[in-house]
């Protein structure tokens, strides 16, 4: 989710500030993305800037809140109809991370895997504990996100148990197989049998 389509879906909701936008914002992902104020603001400051959304006047307490417009209300529209492209993710750093632990001279990558099934797992049993717990219909989008953590976590553990499945059918490649540069074909001589 980016934030600043996350700012204008609380801002359809009514005009916040800062502060109020941030404890929106962290309540509506159940505190799994902490937003710094700082984010908040640049972010108001591009939406501003783009016509998305516009201030109000400060009120008592010094704050001045913002609202959503109506190009803000169609750019939001026109995110929630478009499907998350897989390309529109994040990389995935722990896919990168084993491709370099099997080309990292030194590197254990079975222990770079069990390290990371563990932890996964230990995070996998925490967001179970966390769902087994009473809510309330309020507590819906929390639950919502919970689920995405516990399918998420889930299939990271398959696609661990497939690396090192892997790791025991293909011995990992030698360092020395993956040339530290391409050769050069000018300078490269050509043996003839």
């Amino acid at each position: 989710m980016s934030i600043r389509h996350g700012l204008l879906a609380l801002l359809e909701r009514g005009p916040m500030y800062g502060y109020q936008l941030r404890a929106a914002f962290e309540e509506s992902t159940g505190t799994t993305w902490p937003l710094n104020i700082g984010q908040v603001y640049t972010t108001l400051s591009r939406l501003e800037r783009d016509g998305l959304v516009r201030p109000l006047p400060e009120n008592d307490g010094g704050q001045r809140p913002y609202e959503i417009t109506d190009p803000g209300r169609s750019e939001l529209a026109q995110w929630f109809a478009t499907p998350i492209s897989r390309t529109d993710r994040p990389r995935d750093e722990l896919a990168i991370k084993l491709a370099l632990a099997l080309t990292t001279p030194g590197v254990d990558v079975r222990t770079v895997v069990q390290t990371q099934r563990t932890a996964t797992m230990r995070a996998l049993q925490e967001y179970t504990r966390l769902k087994s717990r009473e809510t309330e219909a309020a507590d819906l989008p929390w639950r919502l996100v919970l689920d995405a953590m516990i399918f998420q976590a889930e299939a990271e553990i398959r696609w661990l148990d497939h690396c090192e499945a892997s790791l025991m059918r293909y011995p990992p490649p030698s360092p020395k197989a993956i040339p530290a540069t391409a050769p050069d074909p000018e300078n490269s001589e050509v043996s003839s049998s």
